[in-house]
């Protein structure tokens, strides 16, 4: 019998690529680089780098990109045997423009996207209550018949006592309306035990009134949420246990639930790339909970893969091994221990 892998995730998968002229305009781009992308995919990837098996849940087109995605996962040991290819449709692509510190335009090619395609008969064929953590996704939510999977698939693990993780994954240009983004997410969060976002996210998750949305540069498909972090990071750790803020540079905080809020600084470096930095500490957080981590162990396990993918042109492409990660961390000062002994998730406890 197969083995069931550890980990699921669930989501969009993609071709990204990634402009090779490094602070150019992207009408200047003259040469790109091509590598796998979509939240869920890099969060797979990261997480078997780090030694967890892994499988991805999604659906590609009957296309040469569908198979550039599956012999990339296959080479990367990622389990591909529950992704259906879907006629008529096309695997996603990704184009990016790479202007350090702080400009990454980035255009997503999702019409007729073969990930949204995934339906709850496709996720019934996956044993995801026999794992131990999988994750969920926000754009995921955006369209039927992926939501309707999503949604099936992360309360049939909760039932089951695997343990969900949302990852807010909040992307403007997927939704009609930044509004329909929060009710969705909120709608989830029953059937979940961890929340992943950034700070912007966690605003999108709590948005209910279409003025905290700030349009950045005249763009549309980048706006900026207004709202109170503080008592919306209450909010969503009042509905979940816990609940992780994605800080950049600063690191992360940890929110568990009748505890204090635990900050874990983030390991320094240079950003070449901020794109799949998210990806990666939540592929370093899950595996490090696997391996029974503390919070503030597999928050910074976390932060050091987030460190190390910043630090080039690609997302999961340039994820670290459980052994890189771990020697990077060796070099980085240890912070002040929780007083606390750290609480369990389902999936982890003996």
């Amino acid at each position: 019998m197969t083995p069931v892998p550890e980990l699921f995730t669930i989501g969009r998968c993609s071709i990204d690529l990634y402009s090779q002229d490094i602070g150019a305009a992207f009408a200047d781009v003259r040469t790109f680089g091509a590598y796998l992308g979509g939240s869920p995919l890099n969060i797979a990837v990261g997480a078997a780098r780090l030694g967890v098996p892994s499988a991805l849940l999604t659906a590609v087109g009957q296309d040469q990109v569908g198979d550039f995605v599956l012999a990339g996962l296959k080479r990367e040991g990622v389990e591909t045997r529950y992704i259906p290819r879907k006629a008529g449709t096309r695997t996603p692509a990704v184009l990016l423009a790479v202007q350090p510190p702080d400009r990454f335009p980035i255009t997503f090619y999702r019409d007729n996207a073969s990930d949204v395609q995934l339906g709850i008969q496709d996720v019934r064929a996956a044993p995801i209550e026999r794992a131990r953590a999988l994750v969920v996704n926000g754009s995921s939510l955006a369209r039927d018949p992926s939501r309707s999977a999503t949604l099936a698939a992360a309360q049939r693990a909760h039932g089951a006592g695997v343990t969900v993780y949302l990852d807010l994954d909040f992307r403007a240009d997927q939704w009609a309306d930044p509004l329909a983004f929060g009710l969705n997410i909120r709608a989830l969060l029953r059937d979940v035990d961890v929340i992943l976002g950034t700070e912007e996210e966690i605003n999108a998750a709590l948005l209910h009134d279409p003025a905290q949305v700030v349009i950045r540069h005249g763009m549309v498909t980048a706006p900026e949420i207004a709202g109170d972090l503080e008592a919306n990071t209450a909010a969503l750790l009042s509905e979940v246990p816990v609940v992780i803020r994605k800080e950049g540079a600063r690191g992360c905080t940890v929110f568990e639930r009748g505890r204090p809020p635990l900050s874990v600084p983030g390991v320094p470096t240079r950003v070449v790339s901020v794109l799949g930095a998210g990806d990666a500490f939540a592929g370093g957080l899950i595996a490090g909970r696997l391996r029974g981590q503390t919070w503030q162990a597999a928050a910074r396990l976390g932060n050091a893969c987030g460190s190390v993918v910043v630090g080039q042109i690609g997302c999961s492409h340039f994820a670290p091994t459980w052994e890189e990660a771990q020697a990077l961390l060796a070099g980085q000062p240890q912070p002040p221990q929780q007083p606390q002994e750290d609480s369990q998730p389902p999936e982890e406890r003996a």
